[in-house]
Formats: structure tokens, C-alpha cells, sequence
């Protein structure tokens, strides 16, 4: 066995492991529920922890601790032993199937939308018995979903399963009106590539702006950024290769499949990208993800951000979310297959599809909106905020057949490529380019949702995706199950749906300013920010759509509203707090230190009767003093606005205060930071340049 093949999930409990610990027909039992989506038996879970907790003791694991992932966007967990007293006063270990099944935490203390007060305290975990479960820091934990005592979702977990569930119920509807007879599961699979920067962590802890607000509130741009595009899968610095080779361990440890790394577009810039899993998995595993970087990272003296945008003047970060679906038996339904113009199924739920996305295309766009991704979506670095898909050469080519002829009868075929060099190959060149620009890409059987910000949880994208395109799929199986010719009833709804929802395909530049106007012309949303964004979810048409598919009742979305405007409104004051603590007691007082010695220096030329230099002296001094007064009345400004906004009750009219009167004092606070950073003595300014971030690790 290779060296990777012992490490791969030595700390997950697998399948595999589940196979050896469990007696044969417990296993098949369990299996069975897992395979068939059946209600868990806790005589079935009792055997179950019981080798649970054997298997992770072997591994060290003292503890227990239901893991899971509430509205803050981060995870959470609370540890407890496994040691127990016996009546005689000697120490056992036990773990229960209860301990397994259910775990209660404090609801009120968690972002709840106004669902918890504060005397009403109770909340439960529920296990997730289909993503495993793992050991990590002598811990062994358990993927779980959060809830109210009366029910009601407080995590990202819980609509994501919903929204599974709801899916695989129409998905297999539909399927089963064509006649397949053998599947039992149609299930949304994601590969998430996640973009980071690495910077020397001593360097980190001097910016009070990246602890604690992930991004840089100020920062001039540097002589070189990434405009010689000599960073983009470069050669990769010995330091983060090194980080970059102990990740994948600890990744591989917990069964993450880390599959592809290498340098962003950005200077510290760096991509990871997974082997795609199962979608609730896959969001388990980004999470993990996302905390395993950031300690592995100050193991190696580095500082891991995951902000959008934690550099201005530079790409930002995101986290490329590759949605596919298919079957329990290996069929990709959004693979097009050597002539997808005769592939009905992949046809009608492609256009199930683009018809998901043309109808909800508001709500999906809110589901990649969060505070960073204000900065970075539209920037030409990310795709801009009007939702539209990619769909290629052939596929386009299907439907124009669809929309002119009433069918198609041909697809276009791969060509070769030839590169002139008798010593290279010649392979077959895709069907299709590629657009970096697009929203939501298809890119050969899957599709590519471009949006997503590199911080976020990929449960909230996901359950937004799979509950609309179920909504979409259950109109279809009602008209597949009603009509007596399905199949040709499917090639209705294909030509229809494509007929009807067209405007949402775009193969072209999506940074031009051309497609602004066409997508306004086609009557596309153009939504640019997080305000805006989040309140279609309250959205009469998507509060029905997602209580129609089980996925969230409309107290459930209000609830929801409520907590992503309140995180949204605590993260820009927190951001203008630590402008505010950054100007008034490092910059400003370093800046003053400044003009003293200049001023000093000025008197001292004066004595000497040498005036030759006084010009230029006193026209800086004139600049930096100038500059500085106006950062003390930004900051006052900003103090006020802050004030304001934070005065305001209702959580949407707050969000518009902090978006259109906070926001805009800082920016311009910064233009005035930025500037003296550029004209102050290196040895004054208090903080490490950008420069200094992106160039300093060899």
C-alpha cells in the first residue's frame, strides 16, 4: 500500500471503517437507510457509537463534540468526554446513541433572527448520519444540523439537507415519467475551488485591519501588482509550497480530496481545488477546509486570509462552486454525451435548468452576496452581478436548431488540434471555450457558479441552486405524469422552456458595458449590492418556492433575512470602528511625527541662508498638513455617520445607512491615508505596506 493510500482517511470514520467495526447486518442495515433515505433506527445508532467511539480512542480521541454550523458563517462545537463514573467510583468511557443522535446547545446565544428570545434557551443538534464523522485534535466529531426547540433551522446545514431532499423527490419524478426504473437517488454533487492569500503572519499581526476585519482598510498600491501576470501559475516559493504540502496531509487525513494547487493571479494568491463529493460532504468539507488552512498556516509562520477582498488594486478571492447532478448509479444527468442534441433527459434538465435560473436568478445571485463580495464582484476579476449562464458553441448551437427548426438533429463535433511541432501531440480540443467572465458557466457536465465569495459557506449557494431547480423540476414531473406520451411532452417543455428563458444565456464578454445594457434591454436584475441582494429572499415568489419545496418555511426566510442583515451591518461598523483606531492612534500620530521633523528641517535650512530646497519642503509640508486635517474631519465624519446608522432599528433601513453614508466616508478616508502613505517617510508609517505583504516571503 502507498504512502497516500494509508493516509487518505486514516482519521474519518469511512464507509470502509464502518464495514470492519460493524457486525454485517448492522452495516447492511445502516446502509440501507443511508442508500435509501429511511428514518434512522436508534437501536441501529446505539451499535453504531458504541464502534464509533472504539474506533476513535485507537486514534487518541478523548472527546466528543457535535460539529456544526450556525448563521455566524463559521462552525461551532462543544466538547465532552467520553469518561463516565461506574456505582463503585471507577472511571468507563461510554458513548451512547443518544450522544450520537442529539446533541442541545444554547439557541439564543447564536444568531437566530428573532426565532430564540433569550429566556428561551434550547436548541438541539441532530446528527448527520451521511456525512462522516472524524478525528481531529483528540477529538472525535459529528457532522450535525442545528435547530430550534420548536424546529425551525438556526445553521446552514439543515436547508441544504432540505433542499437535497427535495431534489432527489423531483429529480426521480421526473426520471421515473421517462421510464428509468432503476435509480433511487438523484443527488447534487460540488467541487469548490478556493482561493486564499498567504502573508508572514508577523506582518499580519501590525495590521489591526486584517485581525480584525480580514481585509485591508488602507494600503497605497505598490510599483508592481499583478499587472506583469508573472504570478499566475508561477513557480511556486519554497515557504508556501512547503505550507502547501503539509495542507494536503492534513487534508488527506480527513478524507478531503485535495486534488490541484497552485499560484493565484494575485501576488500571495493561491488556489486549492477538491475531487468532487456528494453536496452536504462537500460543505462539511469546505468548512474543514477553511479552518485546517488557517492553522496550518501560523504553523508555518504564515497568516491565511479568506476575505473577498483583502487587497485593494488586485483580484480578490473566490470560491469557484461546481454544481453537478446525477444518479445513485453513476449517471451524470448533465453530461451531454457524444450527441446531446438525441440526449432528451440531459436536454430537459438542462433547460429546467436555464429556466431555474432565468426565474430565481435574484435569490441565486443573494446567495453569493455577502459583505466582501461587494468589492469584488464586477471588479473585471470576478463575474459582475447580472446572473446569466455560459452555455458554449454546441449547446447553443442545439437550441437555436430547437428554436428555428422545432428539433435538432445534429450536434457539433470536437476538432483536433494541431500546435505545428512535429515533437507535440495532437489531441482533441474541447467542444467549447471557456468564459471566466460568466456568472454561472456549464463547462462540459457540470456547471460552474462563479459568484461565490471565497469566506462563504457553499451550504447557502447549494440550497438556493437545488431548491430552485427542484421547484422548476416539479412542474415538469407534473406535466410528464399527466401527459400520455411523456416523451414527447418532454420535447415540448425543452423547446418551450428554452423558448421562454433565452435571455439568460450569454456567451460573451460579461465585463463589457455593452452587456449592462443588453442584460437591462432582456430585463435581467442587475443587483450590485449585498442590501439589495439579500432582501429578494423575502421575495413573495422565493418565500413560496422555498416553503413549496420544504426547504424553509417563510418564517424560517424571514428569520434568515434578519440574521445576514444584522452580520452585514456589524461588519462594516466593525469595519469603520477599526479605520477609525488605525487613524486616530497609529497613522495619524506617525504622520504628525512627520511633519515635525519636516518642519524642523525647514527651519533649519532657513538658518543656514541656503533657501534652494525651501520650496519643495514647504509645499510637502503644506500637502501633508493639508491631507491630515482632512483625515481628522473624515474621521470625525465617519464617527457621526457610524453613530447614525447604529442608532436606526430596523435591520434593512440600518444596512442602507452603513452601505450608502458609512461606506462612502471611508472610502474617501482611505483616499486620504493612501496618499500620505505614498509621501511619508518609510521609517514613520506604522503599518506594513503592500508591498511588503506581497513580496516579502521568498
Amino acid at each position: 500500500m502507498s504512502e497516500l493510500s494509508k493516509i487518505f482517511g486514516s482519521n474519518v470514520f469511512t464507509d470502509a471503517v464502518m464495514r470492519e467495526k460493524l457486525p454485517t447486518a448492522v452495516y447492511d442495515a445502516f446502509r440501507n437507510i443511508i442508500d435509501n433515505n429511511l428514518t434512522l433506527d436508534p437501536n441501529l445508532a446505539e451499535i453504531v457509537a458504541g464502534a464509533m467511539k472504539e474506533w476513535a480512542m485507537e486514534r487518541g480521541a478523548t472527546h466528543y463534540c457535535h460539529w456544526f454550523q450556525p448563521m455566524t458563517g463559521l462552525t461551532a462545537e462543544k466538547h465532552n468526554s467520553f469518561i463516565s463514573t461506574s456505582k463503585e467510583g471507577k472511571i468507563i468511557t461510554e458513548f451512547s446513541g443518544k450522544d450520537l443522535i442529539k446533541g442541545e446547545s444554547d439557541a439564543s446565544s447564536f444568531p437566530n433572527g428573532g426565532i430564540r428570545a433569550t429566556f428561551e434557551a434550547r436548541g438541539y443538534t441532530a446528527w448527520d448520519f451521511t456525512s462522516p464523522a472524524f478525528v481531529k485534535d483528540k477529538t472525535l466529531y459529528i457532522p450535525t444540523a442545528f435547530c430550534s426547540y420548536s424546529g425551525e433551522a438556526l445553521d446552514k446545514k439543515t436547508p441544504l439537507l432540505r433542499s437535497m431532499d427535495a431534489l432527489n423527490r423531483e429529480g426521480l419524478r421526473v426520471l421515473r415519467a421517462l421510464g428509468n426504473k432503476t435509480a433511487r437517488k438523484v443527488i447534487a454533487y460540488v467541487g469548490a475551488e478556493q482561493e486564499y492569500f498567504l502573508i508572514d503572519r508577523e506582518l499580519f499581526m501590525k495590521r489591526k485591519d486584517l485581525i480584525f476585519t480580514g481585509r485591508t482598510l488602507f494600503g497605497a498600491r505598490p510599483p508592481k501588482g499583478q499587472e506583469m501576470g508573472d504570478q499566475y501559475y508561477a513557480s511556486i516559493k519554497t515557504r508556501v509550497l512547503n505550507f502547501m504540502q503539509d495542507l494536503d496531509v492534513e487534508l488527506w487525513k480527513l478524507g478531503i480530496p485535495g486534488k490541484t494547487r497552485h499560484n493565484e493571479a494575485a501576488p500571495a494568491q493561491h488556489e486549492i481545488a477538491p475531487i468532487y463529493n456528494v453536496v452536504n460532504v462537500a460543505a462539511d468539507q469546505n468548512q474543514l477546509m477553511m479552518e485546517v488552512m488557517k492553522k496550518v498556516a501560523a504553523r508555518h509562520g504564515l497568516a491565511c486570509l479568506l476575505h473577498e477582498k483583502p487587497f485593494a488594486g488586485v483580484n480578490g478571492s473566490g470560491k469557484h462552486n461546481n454544481w453537478s447532478i446525477g444518479t445513485d448509479d453513476g449517471v451524470n444527468l448533465l453530461d451531454p454525451g457524444p450527441e446531446p442534441h438525441k440526449n432528451t433527459i440531459f436536454l430537459l434538465f438542462l433547460a429546467a435548468i436555464i429556466k431555474a435560473i432565468d426565474v430565481y436568478g435574484d435569490v441565486i445571485r443573494s446567495s453569493a452576496a455577502n459583505a466582501g463580495n461587494d468589492y469584488r464582484l464586477g471588479a473585471h476579476e470576478a463575474p459582475p452581478a447580472i446572473v446569466s449562464v455560459f452555455l458554449g458553441d454546441q449547446l447553443t448551437d442545439i437550441i437555436d436548431q430547437i428554436e428555428k427548426e422545432g428539433e435538432a438533429k445534429k450536434s457539433i463535433c470536437s476538432t483536433k488540434l494541431e500546435m505545428g511541432a512535429s515533437a507535440l501531440p495532437v489531441f482533441a480540443r474541447d467542444i467549447t471555450d471557456r468564459n471566466r467572465t460568466s456568472p454561472i458557466a456549464f463547462t462540459g457536465n457540470k456547471f460552474e457558479f462563479r459568484m461565490v465569495g471565497s469566506s462563504a459557506s457553499i451550504a447557502g449557494p447549494n440550497f438556493i441552486i437545488n431548491t430552485a431547480v427542484a421547484d422548476i423540476l416539479h412542474d415538469v414531473a407534473d406535466r410528464l405524469e399527466a401527459s400520455g406520451n411523456p416523451e414527447e411532452e418532454a420535447k415540448k417543455i425543452i423547446r418551450e422552456y428554452f423558448h421562454e428563458h433565452k435571455r439568460v444565456i450569454f456567451n460573451g464578454d460579461n465585463y463589457s458595458e455593452e452587456w449592462v445594457k443588453e442584460a437591462e434591454r432582456r430585463g435581467l436584475p442587475n443587483i450590485t449590492n449585498f442590501v439589495d441582494a439579500k432582501r429578494t429572499l423575502i421575495a413573495e415568489k422565493n418565500i413560496r418556492m422555498f416553503a413549496r419545496m420544504g426547504v424553509l418555511s417563510e418564517k424560517e426566510c424571514l428569520s434568515r433575512y434578519e440574521i445576514l442583515m444584522e452580520n452585514y451591518n456589524k461588519t462594516i461598523k466593525i469595519e469603520a470602528l477599526t479605520a477609525i483606531d488605525m487613524v486616530e492612534r497609529d497613522i495619524l500620530p506617525a504622520v504628525y511625527r512627520y511633519i515635525k521633523e519636516i518642519a524642523e528641517c525647514i527651519n533649519q535650512v532657513r538658518a543656514t541662508g541656503i533657501h534652494i530646497i525651501l520650496e519643495k519642503r514647504e509645499k510637502l509640508l503644506k500637502d501633508l498638513s493639508t491631507l491630515a486635517v482632512s483625515a481628522e474631519e473624515k474621521v470625525a465624519k465617519l464617527k457621526e455617520a457610524v453613530n447614525e446608522a447604529s442608532s436606526i432599528g430596523d435591520v434593512t433601513a440600518q444596512g442602507i445607512a452603513y452601505r450608502d453614508k458609512v461606506i462612502p466616508v471611508m472610502q474617501s478616508l482611505r483616499e486620504d491615508i493612501d496618499t500620505l502613505e505614498t509621501m511619508v517617510d518609510s521609517k514613520y508609517w506604522p503599518i506594513p505596506t503592500y508591498g511588503e505583504m506581497f513580496f516579502g516571503m521568498e
